[in-house]
């Protein structure tokens, strides 16, 4: 599969939205204690942007994106070939002015994610991927880089990567039951999907019930590209149908996947019988 034009557009559409976004933050008055369902005007119109450059390159493909825009209807997001998209993710790291968001475009061709794009407006950093091609990363006018996972096989000497906590917090249940070796914090799914891809960590947990296509999309192609894997708490793949209810998601090195799984599964066994 050539996805070498769809590649090039959605780079462009994540440039093209990355800039109005990191005009608008430099310009905004921080939020502290923003909740993390929060939303902006800067995450509609940067929406808008995205869905404009790439409506007019393929006319014909479907959108499922965050924003409830009048652009985005849900009989396109039917279609054989759907974008979706997640304008500004991690949306409580740009209203803090933390710095910790990203722009992120996927696609999928019959369900499955086959290209991704993560643009960290505030790095000026990109990290992409398509199926075939690798996963690559690229800051400011650099050469891109490849990425490549990380060779740890031990968990008790992983790196896992999850959302900031409250200071003092207890470590949340799935990283009790994993009992990594080490824990970092950032907000932004698709930041913590590029760390993985990256080399940076060995692994993300989405612990969320229910999550939507445009919290994994892209940054799913980002890990399997670069020699990791992706996969619901049940081992499944995922399959990019719409909003629909899941049991978290895990994306690892590939190495410590099994072992991950194993873990959760007796942690959700044991809350389970509770």
């Amino acid at each position: 599969m050539d996805l070498s034009k769809e590649l090039a557009e959605a780079l462009a559409a994540a440039e093209a939205a990355g800039k109005y976004v990191l005009n608008e933050y430099q310009a905004f008055t921080p939020i502290p204690d923003a909740p993390a369902e929060i939303s902006t005007h800067v995450d509609c119109e940067a929406q808008e942007i995205i869905v404009r450059h790439l409506r007019a390159a393929f006319p014909h493909d479907g959108i499922r994106a965050e924003e409830a825009t009048a652009s985005v209807s849900s009989e396109s997001s039917r279609a054989s070939r759907v974008w979706v998209i997640d304008p500004i993710d991690g949306t409580r790291g740009f209203a803090r002015k933390n710095g910790e968001f990203s722009v992120m475009i996927g696609f999928t061709v019959e369900s499955r994610a086959v290209l991704g794009v993560v643009l960290e407006p505030v790095a000026n950093r990109v990290t992409y991927a398509a199926a075939g091609v690798g996963c690559w990363t690229q800051s400011g006018t650099a050469e891109p880089i490849r990425c490549q996972v990380t060779t740890q096989s031990n968990l008790a000497s992983s790196v896992f990567v999850q959302s900031h906590t409250k200071p003092g917090a207890a470590p949340k249940p799935v990283v009790a039951a994993i009992e990594p070796g080490r824990v970092v914090e950032t907000y932004s799914a698709g930041i913590k999907l590029a760390m993985v891809a990256r080399g940076e960590v060995d692994l993300y947990v989405n612990d969320y019930v229910n999550f939507h296509d445009w919290d994994a999309c892209a940054g799913h192609v980002l890990v399997e590209e670069a020699g990791g894997m992706v996969t619901l708490f049940n081992g499944e793949p995922i399959i990019y149908v719409g909003p629909v209810k899941r049991r978290g998601l895990l994306a690892t090195n590939g190495l410590i996947h099994q072992d991950c799984l194993q873990r959760l599964s007796l942690s959700i066994a044991v809350k389970n019988s509770d």
